[in-house]
């Protein structure tokens, strides 16, 4: 762990889970992302010397930590797997080029302490999280803070480079801003909306959203039913706007408001697993929970495997979820009204 200063500086980052709109957004229709309060939080501190030094206690089942040089050539040496080194700081390692570069500081070393509850590749934005709170930190700590506009496009550049260009810069801006938030290709806007009683479910498992991303990039290619049906998400994400929009942001939404919603990602879901992004695990969480009453449920992220997001104010989807063998995890997720913020030592 970095030793202890009164200099060490520690953001956290939310979550998401998509209300509508992923895949889609990838070809420029619109999406409605909402951070939830499940957190990911960063220690930085500078060091002496250009080395960054990585803590990760929650990025694999025990736990890792990595120290290697700053030059951006040598890798760490670890006696754990390529994949999981990788895996634990390549976020880290694009988050640090991106707030050296912020700070005008090209030789700055960091130790960095990682901290999640959000899980890892499950669909909750668990590596935009974890890079919007890290850019934020190791800013502050150079003493140059971003503004969460930028913050978030310095993160969704980090994100690009790691992801290979298959980003979205909803992740990213979510987790800096916090609520809601509407993305439209470059266009990202933070927009009102209720506290919207979220129930997540998760199978414990992860998809691959690159071989995701690119199954749907080859059906719509090779079947013109398949791009209409990217455009019908896109329609509906407008609908569901138009639906917030009538919903007072300081209060909790009405019954009817909550009905319509959950109509619309029951539909979104049904697009979705159409375009072949579902799973076994996560259609039977999907009408578990509507079994429950919950007034709709769809996978949330790039599917696969991973989480479901359901809306019922109730406890009777979060029973049923628990009794659900697919589902490892159920947690109520409360809007987060906070994107990126600073935390108390």
């Amino acid at each position: 762990m970095p030793a202890e200063s009164s200099n060490m500086t520690v953001s956290s980052a939310p979550g998401k889970v998509y209300l509508f709109g992923e895949h889609a957004v990838v070809y420029g229709e619109p999406a409605v992302p909402c951070a939830i309060e499940r957190r990911a939080t960063v220690s930085v501190e500078t060091r002496e010397d250009s080395r960054v030094r990585v803590s990760a206690p929650d990025l694999s089942l025990d736990g890792f930590t990595v120290e290697y040089g700053g030059n951006g050539d040598e890798r760490p040496d670890v006696n754990v797997s390529e994949g999981l080194v990788e895996a634990g700081i390549e976020y880290i390692d694009v988050a640090v080029e991106q707030a050296r570069d912020a700070a005008n500081a090209p030789n700055a070393g960091f130790d960095v302490t990682v901290e999640s509850d959000i899980p890892l590749g499950a669909g909750l934005g668990s590596s935009a999280a974890v890079v919007v709170a890290s850019i934020d930190a190791a800013t502050r700590e150079l003493g140059h803070p971003l503004d969460p506009e930028e913050l978030a496009a310095r993160a969704y550049r980090a994100e690009y480079e790691v992801q290979d260009g298959q980003a979205s810069r909803a992740d990213t801006f979510c987790c800096a801003v916090g609520g809601a938030v509407r993305v439209e290709g470059d266009d990202c806007q933070h927009i009102d909306a209720p506290s919207l009683p979220f129930v997540v479910g998760f199978d414990g498992g992860a998809g691959d959203t690159g071989k995701l991303v690119a199954g749907v990039r080859s059906l719509r290619d090779e079947y013109d039913f398949a791009a209409d049906t990217v455009e019908s998400i896109g329609d509906l994400v407008r609908r569901g706007e138009s639906v917030l929009a009538e919903a007072d942001p300081t209060d909790h939404p009405p019954e009817d408001v909550l009905a319509e919603l959950g109509r619309l990602m029951d539909f979104d879901h049904g697009l979705l697993e159409a375009l072949g992004v579902s799973s076994r695990t996560l259609d039977n969480m999907v009408w578990a929970a509507r079994e429950a009453g919950a007034h709709g449920a769809k996978l949330t992220g790039a599917g696969g495997g991973g989480c479901i997001v359901a809306l019922d104010e109730t406890a009777e989807t979060e029973t049923a979820l628990r009794y659900t063998a697919e589902c490892e995890d159920v947690f109520r997720a409360e809007l987060a009204r906070d994107g990126v913020r600073v935390e108390d030592e």
